[in-house]
């Protein structure tokens, strides 16, 4: 029996040790797997951020190349030079889309968030069905309301002003999607304790629940910047004075071949912002992204 015992502890010991293996080189290959597909993904940054340093004669090199032989801030340079022969000042433009980005990110997280409250924590007439119209419209693509936008956008008379641009982007439920996948997963036991407490709906709102979801309006507020950051104002605003910087810089680079340089830069200024606020805050867009059910 004592010989049977041993063959038999010695036979599981060998089976937990090759899955262990077998687990091991499994996590190996698909870090090896994840890795490569992470350099792949990064390539279009590394160029764009190579290419701005680069003189023009090192861009037009095929097959082009990843690093740069003469780095220049000529491009920059360059780029200064034509802005300083604009009519609107470039200041301008930035402040134009400073108040789009501040006021389109704060209105969506603010309004997301409000109305993820109630529809998370509390039952009433037509929660479910109004639940259901959020995911719904989640496939809709900006292309098919750009029409029925702009013709509320006329009738309510904010054609060629911030708001045109600022109002669609709060109403959009993609952020009220987030916010409210988070808040369900919110005990009810913290919320009637803060009820207990003293504290009014939008008290438990305001000091329990926001605090709580700051990964998810993190999330959103990136989500929201980048979308706002990169606008150009579309059909909506018309008046020079009122266009944001990044329609401003394409009309720069539609400039043709001779620009490619200053195209670069324009590029590397337009990636520099949003791929910084990422990083700072790529954490919580994890996290928001494991608990929410939402696959980047």
């Amino acid at each position: 029996m004592k010989k049977l015992y041993k063959f038999l502890v010695s036979k599981l010991r060998a089976r937990k040790l090759r899955r262990r293996n077998r687990s091991l080189m499994g996590d190996m290959g698909l870090t090896l797997v994840l890795a490569f597909f992470g350099l792949f993904s990064l390539f279009p940054l590394i160029f764009t951020v190579v290419n701005a340093f680069k003189p023009l004669s090192e861009i037009f090199i095929i097959p082009p190349k990843m690093t740069v032989e003469n780095p220049t801030l000529n491009n920059f340079f360059d780029l200064a030079t034509i802005v300083e022969s604009f009519n609107v000042p470039l200041s301008r433009y930035i402040f134009n889309t400073g108040m789009i980005t501040f006021l389109g990110t704060f209105g969506t997280v603010l309004l997301g968030s409000m109305a993820a409250f109630p529809l998370a924590k509390y039952t009433f007439p037509g929660s479910k069905a109004m639940s259901n119209i959020i995911v719904y419209a989640l496939m809709f693509n900006a292309s098919v309301t750009a029409i029925p936008n702009y013709l509320i956008m006329s009738r309510l008379g904010l054609i060629d002003t911030y708001w045109a641009v600022i109002l669609p982007a709060v109403g959009s439920t993609l952020g009220l999607y987030l916010m409210k996948n988070f808040m369900v997963q919110i005990p009810d036991e913290m919320l009637e304790a803060a009820k207990i407490d003293g504290a009014g709906e939008f008290k438990i709102y305001w000091s329990v629940v926001m605090p709580l979801c700051k990964p998810a309006w993190i999330t959103l507020v990136i989500l929201s910047f980048q979308q706002m950051w990169g606008t150009t104002g579309g059909v909506f605003i018309y008046t020079e004075e009122l266009k944001p910087v990044t329609y401003v810089l394409q009309q720069l680079v539609s400039g043709g071949i001779s620009r490619t340089g200053v195209s670069s830069a324009i590029s590397f200024i337009m990636l520099l912002v949003p791929v910084s606020v990422f990083v700072l805050s790529q954490s919580n867009v994890i996290e928001t992204m494991a608990t929410s059910g939402v696959k980047g």
